[in-house]
């Protein structure tokens, strides 16, 4: 594995990281439809995320061209309040123009095995990713990467057990399927996730080391303190 690059961003408030974090994604999907003619995109669970969802809802786009996908998501049914994949549709997905048939939801109410499987075979085809966002947990997990897990990279998509988190059951995509893309933006907000932060910097192996694509990684922090 090659080693993490890594570029440390603070920001002073919540607001202008989600505005940054929004600015960046537009900018990588205009490049990429340009380029390429599509933009595909992992996407993370967690509020941050969540806010920058709703201020992509207003963006003028060409939403045709884009390609979802998630980085984990917990096995319970489809329309649970805890799924990745509800709480995109209900603040983004809902109000704009991308053609169902390109909203690629994890199938986690399959199960972790079987939904893992059919999530794989999705991935099967589809080529290096444009931009992959992601959190940090206070653990240092990320994606449902957790401490202590073995590194599972037997497919694209992989099932999770024994969550130190609930639920315990879960899909994630693997670590190298995530480091297969252009461009990486972990967002990072809360004081709880000092402790993780100063490890990453410290060189402890957290989960968040493992990410470590080709064009390096872009670390997005609010309330946290990069010494």
């Amino acid at each position: 594995m090659q080693s993490q690059n890594i570029k440390w961003r603070h920001f002073k408030s919540i607001e202008a990281l989600r505005r940054a974090a929004c600015t960046a994604i537009v900018r990588s999907a205009n490049e990429a439809i340009v380029k390429r003619g599509k933009f595909s995109i992992v996407l993370a669970g967690g509020n941050t995320p969540r806010a920058v969802y709703r201020l992509l809802r207003d963006v003028e786009m060409d939403w045709s061209k884009w390609h979802i996908y998630h980085g984990d998501e917990r096995c319970l049914p489809r329309k649970h309040e805890d799924r990745n994949s509800l709480m995109v549709e209900q603040v983004w997905l809902q109000f704009v123009a991308i053609p169902a048939n390109q909203i690629h939801d994890i199938p986690a109410e399959l199960g972790p095995v079987q939904g893992a499987k059919a999530y794989a075979e999705t991935l099967t085809d589809v080529p290096t990713f444009d931009m992959v966002l992601l959190g940090l947990g206070e653990d240092g997990h990320t994606a449902s990467i957790f401490p202590g897990h073995a590194v599972d990279n037997s497919a694209d998509a992989v099932p999770v057990f024994n969550s130190p988190k609930p639920p315990p059951e879960r899909i994630s995509l693997s670590q190298n399927r995530l480091n297969n893309t252009r461009a990486v933006i972990f967002l990072v907000t809360g004081a709880a996730k000092q402790q993780a932060v100063d490890q990453w910097r410290s060189g402890v192996a957290i989960p968040a080391t493992l990410i470590s694509p080709k064009n390096g990684v872009d670390v997005y922090c609010y309330e946290v303190e990069l010494n």
